[in-house]
C-alpha cells in the first residue's frame, strides 16, 4: 500500500475536530488462535495509527477489563470452543455488539451470508491485502460512532 493510501486511512480514523489535545485512538481488538496473525494484524493496526490488543481465544476476550473500550472485533471463524461468528452472536446477545470483522482462510458463502445477515460488518478470506482490512476498520469503526451518536 501506497504511504499517501496509508496516511489518508490514518486520518480517517482520528478525524480533526472530534477533542481538544490528542485524539482517543480507537481500540480495535483482534482475536486469533494463530500467533503470527494476531502479531502481523496487531503491527498493521498500529502503523495505521489505531490502538490495537490481541487475544487467543474468545475466552480471553470475554474475560477482559478491556471489553468495554473496543471499538472493532477482528476474529478468525475457526478458532477452538468458540468461532468468530459464534463470539459475535454472543456478543450481540449479550448487549455488548461491537462492530465484527471476521476473517477465515476457509471461505465458505453460506457462512458468509450468514455473517452479513448477522450484521459483521466484513468477511475476509485470508490472505487478503492490508489496505482491504483497513477499509474494513474504518467502516466497522464508523459505524460503531454512528450508533452511540
Amino acid at each position: 500500500m501506497a504511504l499517501r493510501s496509508l496516511g489518508r486511512l490514518v486520518s480517517s480514523f482520528n478525524p480533526p475536530g472530534r477533542e481538544i489535545g490528542v485524539p482517543k485512538r480507537p481500540l480495535v481488538a483482534n482475536v486469533d488462535d494463530d500467533k503470527s496473525i494476531r502479531d502481523t494484524t496487531k503491527d498493521l493496526l498500529e502503523s495505521a495509527g489505531l490502538a490495537a490488543v490481541t487475544f487467543a481465544s474468545a475466552t480471553l476476550l470475554l474475560k477482559s477489563r478491556r471489553m468495554r473500550s473496543i471499538s472493532c472485533l477482528i476474529a478468525d471463524m475457526r478458532m477452538p470452543q468458540m468461532t468468530g461468528l459464534e463470539l459475535h452472536q454472543h456478543l450481540v446477545g449479550s448487549n455488548h455488539a461491537i462492530p465484527t470483522i471476521l476473517m477465515t482462510a476457509y471461505p465458505d458463502e453460506r457462512v458468509r451470508a450468514q455473517a452479513i445477515k448477522n450484521n459483521v460488518v466484513c468477511y475476509l478470506a485470508k490472505p487478503f491485502a492490508a489496505d482491504e482490512l483497513l477499509a474494513c476498520v474504518r467502516c466497522a469503526i464508523e459505524r460503531g460512532r454512528s450508533d452511540t451518536d
